[in-house]
């Protein structure tokens, strides 16, 4: 992925201080060695195969009893046991009634609901999905200007579906701060996401205790304070990771299983906020529908020029000492 600026390559505005921090690869590579040993540590919990039970609901699944190991097996395990449509369309689960990770393992007997985005109340699959398209877009942010330039991704908001677009708030470079992105450069993005769609790579989840996370993120001062923010709003004191390839991201809820999932996926603005705690706060926003919901074109052209449009979230950033403030706005709505 290549952005330029001013007509040029943005590898042509290297930072005088790029040498002397970490490069992104460095990092990457931190995190996923954190990321892989905790899960290493979290496997070995179960060190012999124990069998748990496990009842499926849902339309002609209603009494279906499943024997999986203790610890190892996920609801994907599951839905591998019933059929291939249970398998390509299946994008979220419900753990005794609770939303669970595709790839989350299964801790204890319990009932297990296949969740796809054509059921009859598609809420939490659609909720984990804008989330999913919010996660892929800071991963593609986050190689756009590869070592030459810092790109910090600020914590994801809680957008609704019906708000138009799904929102990923970061701060680029300094250097940056007089850049606007022309449509090049949002169609650069574009083909980023859509590479990652077509590899069709897995969100794997862990929860994991603050003092893992905040290693992991040990080079992000932002990331730290949204890892303490998140565990204290957790009843168990824990986050949620997910890796995506080699990228590792915090998450404020379910996402959905694979990239793979998503279909039509498009930038459609990257709007500034004004100077916030990190710089100059700036929102990418995006539009996408899975594989299973496609649009004609003259539909998706009205709700592109509907995602271009700021998407304006109950927490905007306003200064330093209100960075986490909730603050109460007007979404527009279908």
């Amino acid at each position: 992925l290549q952005l330029t600026i001013n007509g040029r390559p943005a590898t042509c505005f290297a930072s005088a201080v790029a040498a002397q921090r970490p490069s992104l690869a460095e990092v990457r590579s931190q995190r996923n060695a954190v990321f892989s040993r905790e899960q290493a540590r979290q496997r070995a919990l179960y060190p012999r195969i124990e069998k748990i039970e496990v009842s499926m609901q849902g339309p002609g699944l209603d009494g279906a009893l499943l024997v999986m190991n203790k610890g190892m097996s996920t609801p994907l395990s599951c839905a591998r046991h019933l059929t291939e449509h249970h398998v390509t369309n299946s994008a979220l689960a419900l753990v005794d009634g609770e939303p669970w990770p595709l790839h989350q393992p299964l801790t204890h007997s319990c009932s297990l609901t296949l969740l796809t985005f054509k059921d009859n109340d598609p809420t939490l699959v659609n909720e984990a999905y804008w989330r999913s398209c919010a996660a892929l877009l800071g991963q593609v942010l986050e190689t756009a200007f590869k070592d030459d330039y810092t790109v910090e991704l600020l914590s994801t908001r809680e957008v609704p579906v019906l708000s138009g677009a799904f929102c990923c708030d970061v701060v680029l470079d300094p250097q940056l701060d007089s850049w606007t992105p022309s449509e090049e450069s949002l169609r650069s993005l574009t083909r980023g996401a859509q590479q990652l769609i077509h590899q069709d790579l897995a969100w794997e989840p862990l929860e994991v205790a603050p003092s893992v996370a905040l290693e992991a993120f040990s080079h992000s001062r932002c990331k730290q304070e949204e890892v303490e923010q998140k565990a204290s709003q957790n009843p168990k004191g824990t986050v949620m990771l997910y890796r995506c390839g080699d990228h590792v991201l915090l998450s404020g809820g379910p996402l959905v299983a694979r990239t793979g999932l998503c279909s039509q996926y498009e930038v459609t603005a990257l709007h500034s906020l004004g100077q916030g705690s990190w710089g100059l706060h700036r929102r990418a926003q995006g539009l996408s529908l899975p594989l299973q919901l496609q649009a004609h074109h003259t539909v998706w052209r009205k709700l592109r020029q509907r995602a271009e449009k700021l998407v304006r979230t109950a927490n905007v950033l306003q200064s330093n000492k209100n960075m986490f403030e909730k603050r109460t706005a007007n979404v527009s709505v279908f």
